[in-house]
């Protein structure tokens, strides 16, 4: 019977693992939060009013800027650790 071959390769060994882990800045929370709730809050007071806040001239694109803000913050919450 033939004989089997042995394993050429080194067994794995996992990368090392940082010393430290990585902290968000210290303004990344408030910045977030206060995006996520300016933005609801800027949909729910152009719609509470019927479209006469928060800006007029803007009209439809209230709900764009409210949207946009609403955005930024779950862009912010993605590097949050």
């Amino acid at each position: 019977m033939p004989k089997s071959r042995t394993r050429s390769k080194a067994v794995y060994t996992p990368p090392s693992r940082p010393a430290k882990s990585k902290v968000s800045p210290r303004w990344l929370v408030p910045a977030m939060l206060t995006c996520l709730l300016a933005g609801l809050a800027w949909i729910a007071l152009y719609y509470i009013t019927s479209g006469s806040l928060p800006i007029h001239a803007l009209q439809a694109w209230n709900l764009a800027v409210g949207f946009a803000l609403i955005i930024a913050g779950v862009v912010l919450s993605t590097r949050w650790r």
